[in-house]
C-alpha cells in the first residue's frame, strides 16, 4: 500500500479539508506525537476556518527523530480525535496539512537559520520535555546546534535581529511552571554568557513576546494494535506510520498581553485556545479539578475493586463521590468564574469515560502522598478555612489514601511495599523511599495510632494535619468503615 503523500491522498477519496501551499508562519521546536495532535490541529482548523494561510515547519529537538518520515509523507498524517462527550462516543478523523516539512538541525542547522530570517515567520512554538528548558555551560554560539534548546533558540532569535526582522511570539508548552518565563530568563542567560550586545537583549525582550502556556489533552499518540492498523489503512486507502491519536477534549491557555487573542488565529477559527493574564487560575484549575478527581477518588476505587477508570465512571457511588467533590468542595474554593468551572467538571466526567483509553488505576496511584499534598490537600485546607467544617469527601479521600497504603501489609521491597486489597491479589504501592518505610513500619498500628502517626508527619504534608479540627477523629472512622465494610461503603457514606 502506497505511503501517504498528496498524490496518494487525493488518488484516495479523501474529502476533508486540506492545504497544499501556503508560506510558512510556524517554526515548532518538537515533532512528537502530542504537538501533532494538539497544536497543529489547531493550526490546521485555524487555516480552514479563519484564513490564517500558514504552514508549520517542525524542527527535530534531538539527534534522533521522525525527520525523514515526515517529510517523505510531505508533512501529512492522519489525527483520530476519540473519546466520549455528554455521553456519546466520539471517533473523528482529520488528514493535517498543517506541517510543510521537517529539518533536523543536527546536520541541517543552516535551515533552520535561514528559517529564522524568513519575513513570514510569526510563531514558534515549543514542547522539549520538562527537561528542555534549562541553561547549561556546554552549548556556545558557534556550535551547529547549541546543545540545549534554549542556547538554539537564542541563536536563532540573534539570526532574525542581525537580519532586521521584527520580533515573534514564542508559545512553550514544556510542562513547567512559569515556562515561558523560565526560557526566556535561560535565553537571557545565554546572552551574558556569549556577550551579546544590548541591542540585541533589548530586541528579545521588548520585541518578542515570551508566553507561558498550559496544555491540556490526553495524547496516547500512535495505534499499536497491528489488526486496527491493518484495518484502518484499507479504509483510508494509504499507509501512514505517523498517525497519531489524541482525546476531543483539549484547551491551551495562553498567558499573553492585551490584542494577543486578536493577533493570533485561533480565536477566530472557533478552536479551545484563550489568551489571559494570568495562566495560574487556569493551572489550579486543572490541577485541583482534573487531577485532583483523579487521585480523589482511584485508591477507594481500586480497594472496592476497580481496575479502570472508565469502569469507575460506571459506578453510580464512585461517580456521585466524584462529582459532589467537585462541585460542591472543589469548585467553590476556586477564583474562576463558576459556570466556567462546571463546564470544565462536566468534562472530566467524559474524559475519564473515554471508551478508547484504559486508565489503570495503579498507574495513577503512582506517587500518591505528593498527590494528595499537590492536589487536594490545598482544596481541603481552602475549604476548612471558608466553611468552618470539614469537607466530606476530600475528608474521605484522604481515608482511602491511608487505607490503600495499610491494607494488609505483606512485605517491603525495592520494587515498592506490597499490600493486599480486599478482592485477594497483592498491588505494589510506589511512592518515595521513607514513605514506604513509614508505612512498613506502622504495618501493625491500630487505626487511631497509623492515622495519628501520618497526620504528624510533617515530611509528608509540610505541616502537622492533626491542628485541624476535627479532621483527626472523622478520618480514624472513615478509615474503620474502610476496612470492615469496604470503601464503596465510606464513599456512600458522604453522599447527600
Amino acid at each position: 500500500m502506497d505511503l501517504l503523500n498528496y498524490d496518494v491522498l487525493k488518488k484516495s477519496g479523501y474529502e476533508g479539508y486540506i492545504l497544499k501551499q501556503a508560506p510558512e508562519k510556524v517554526m515548532q521546536f518538537g515533532e512528537g506525537n502530542f504537538l501533532r495532535a494538539f497544536v497543529d490541529d489547531f493550526i490546521d482548523i485555524a487555516n480552514e476556518k479563519a484564513g490564517f494561510n500558514g504552514k508549520v515547519v517542525l524542527v527535530q529537538p534531538i539527534a534522533q527523530g521522525l525527520t525523514e518520515l515526515i517529510n517523505r509523507q510531505e508533512g501529512l498524517y492522519t489525527l483520530y480525535l476519540r473519546g466520549s462527550e455528554k455521553g456519546v462516543k466520539v471517533d473523528e478523523k482529520r488528514v493535517i496539512s498543517a506541517v510543510s516539512r521537517c529539518v533536523n538541525p543536527y546536520g541541517e542547522w543552516d535551515k533552520v537559520l535561514e528559517l529564522a530570517k524568513s519575513d513570514d515567520l510569526e510563531i514558534i512554538v515549543s514542547n522539549t520535555t520538562e527537561a528542555g528548558i534549562v541553561h547549561d555551560t556546554e552549548s556556545t554560539f558557534d556550535q551547529t546546534p547549541p546543545v540545549s534548546f534554549p542556547a538554539k533558540l537564542t541563536r536563532v532569535l540573534y539570526e532574525r535581529f542581525t537580519a532586521g526582522k521584527p520580533g515573534i511570539v514564542m508559545l512553550s508548552c514544556e510542562l513547567i511552571d512559569n515556562n515561558g518565563k523560565e526560557l526566556l530568563r535561560c535565553v537571557n542567560q545565554y546572552i551574558d554568557d556569549w556577550k551579546l550586545n544590548d541591542d540585541f537583549r533589548r530586541w528579545v525582550n521588548e520585541e518578542n513576546i515570551f508566553c507561558s502556556t498550559l496544555v491540556d489533552r490526553i495524547v496516547p499518540g500512535r495505534i499499536r494494535d497491528p489488526k486496527e492498523v491493518e484495518a484502518l489503512n484499507a479504509a483510508n486507502g494509504y499507509e501512514d506510520p505517523l498517525t497519531d491519536v489524541g482525546e476531543v477534549f483539549g484547551i491551551w491557555v495562553i498567558e499573553g498581553p492585551a490584542g494577543l487573542e486578536d493577533r493570533l488565529p485561533f480565536k477566530k477559527a472557533g478552536v479551545p485556545v484563550i489568551v489571559v493574564p494570568d495562566v495560574t487560575p487556569y493551572k489550579k484549575r486543572k490541577v485541583r479539578i482534573l487531577n485532583g478527581a483523579h487521585t480523589g477518588f482511584v485508591l477507594g476505587a481500586y480497594l472496592a475493586g476497580y481496575d479502570i477508570v472508565r469502569d469507575c465512571m460506571h459506578d453510580e457511588t464512585i461517580l456521585g463521590f466524584m462529582n459532589q467533590m467537585l462541585y460542591d468542595e472543589v469548585i467553590p474554593t476556586l477564583p474562576l468564574d463558576k459556570k466556567d468551572l462546571e463546564e470544565f467538571a462536566r468534562a472530566v466526567q467524559d474524559r475519564f469515560n473515554n471508551p478508547f483509553v484504559n486508565h489503570e488505576l495503579m498507574s495513577i496511584s503512582l506517587n500518591s502522598t505528593s498527590k494528595w499534598r499537590a492536589r487536594n490537600m490545598p482544596t481541603f485546607l481552602d475549604y476548612v478555612k471558608e466553611k468552618g467544617v470539614l469537607p466530606p469527601c476530600l475528608t474521605a479521600s484522604f481515608a482511602a489514601y491511608i487505607a490503600f497504603y495499610s491494607s494488609d501489609v505483606q512485605k517491603l521491597t525495592d520494587t515498592g511495599l506490597i499490600c493486599r486489597r480486599p478482592k485477594g491479589n497483592d498491588y505494589t504501592v510506589s511512592d518515595d523511599r521513607y514513605v514506604l518505610e513509614f508505612y512498613w513500619n506502622h504495618r501493625n498500628d491500630t487505626p487511631e495510632e497509623l492515622v495519628h502517626a501520618v497526620m504528624i508527619n510533617t515530611e509528608m504534608w509540610g505541616q502537622d494535619l492533626t491542628e485541624v479540627k476535627g479532621f483527626e477523629e472523622s478520618v480514624v472512622g472513615i478509615l474503620k468503615t474502610i476496612r470492615t465494610e469496604g470503601a464503596l461503603a465510606a464513599y456512600r457514606a458522604c453522599l447527600k
